[in-house]
């Protein structure tokens, strides 16, 4: 089974795919004073909701790189009904690649839940900010430990401590590469339970009504797991934050 396959039918009922609310992410995007015409690039876009509502109501220009092509069938769906489709650009490639060949500076970069495309959280930041004017903004969501993660818990995520830093590091790593910070939010507790149960409901709702699919078996063994995974020890451990940075 591809991983892309369990990911996109996992995420098929949200529109964003990170674990914060809408109202949340509306409140920490308003803090950069976009203009009519700015150039935002948005990494890892997914579905493009984020880069959609941006268009719409500041009429700026996007730029989303997404290498899962459901994602962008559904964003592209979803830009047809809403702006007009020459003021969203999708690149369609890995964000290695699509970063390094880019030539032009935008006004904001925006990267949510989706660092691991350029690397880590520190690669990311360094990346946008090669692409960034100064004077523009940096939006990123990356997760962090909200208190020193049990060796149980990393073993089931088949991860190690180091691949996350703590919030206020988060906010460091900005300040080291000279970025300034200038908001920051958290993910409560409602946030993750909302993204994890429908993240969760959507694959046993999808097995349930396809029992045919070969790969049945090991989608429903697999979100089980993730989701005992997630109640034992994700819930109290995992944090989720949203992280704007001025580039002076």
């Amino acid at each position: 089974m591809a991983t892309n396959k369990f990911s996109v039918i996992a995420h098929s009922n949200h529109e964003i795919c990170n674990p914060i609310s809408k109202e949340k992410l509306r409140v920490t995007l308003d803090r950069i004073p976009f203009s009519s015409g700015e150039k935002v690039l948005d990494i890892g876009a997914g579905k493009c909701g984020v880069l959609i509502d941006l268009i719409e109501r500041h009429d700026v220009v996007g730029t989303a790189i997404e290498i899962e092509e459901d994602f962008i069938e559904a964003a592209r769906e979803n830009a047809g009904q809403r702006i007009d489709p020459g003021r969203l650009r999708i690149e369609n490639d890995d964000a290695k690649k699509v970063i390094g060949d880019l030539d032009e500076v935008f006004d904001a970069a925006i990267c949510l839940g989706a660092t691991h495309a350029l690397g880590n959280y520190r690669l990311t930041l360094e990346k946008m900010s090669e692409v960034v004017k100064s004077g523009g903004y940096m939006l990123v969501g990356e997760g962090y430990w909200k208190k020193e993660p049990e060796a149980a818990y990393l073993e089931a995520l088949g991860a190690t401590k180091e691949e996350l830093l703590t919030h206020h590091e988060n906010i460091e790593v900005g300040e080291e590469l000279g970025l300034i910070p200038m908001w920051a939010h958290v993910t409560s507790e409602d946030e993750w339970d909302e993204y994890e149960w429908l993240y969760s409901s959507s694959m046993e709702k999808y097995c349930l009504e396809n029992p045919d699919d070969p790969d049945v078996t090991a989608m429903r063994d697999r979100i089980r797991k993730w989701r005992s995974t997630y109640l034992r020890w994700g819930r109290d451990t995992l944090g989720f934050g949203l992280y704007l940075f001025y580039k002076s």
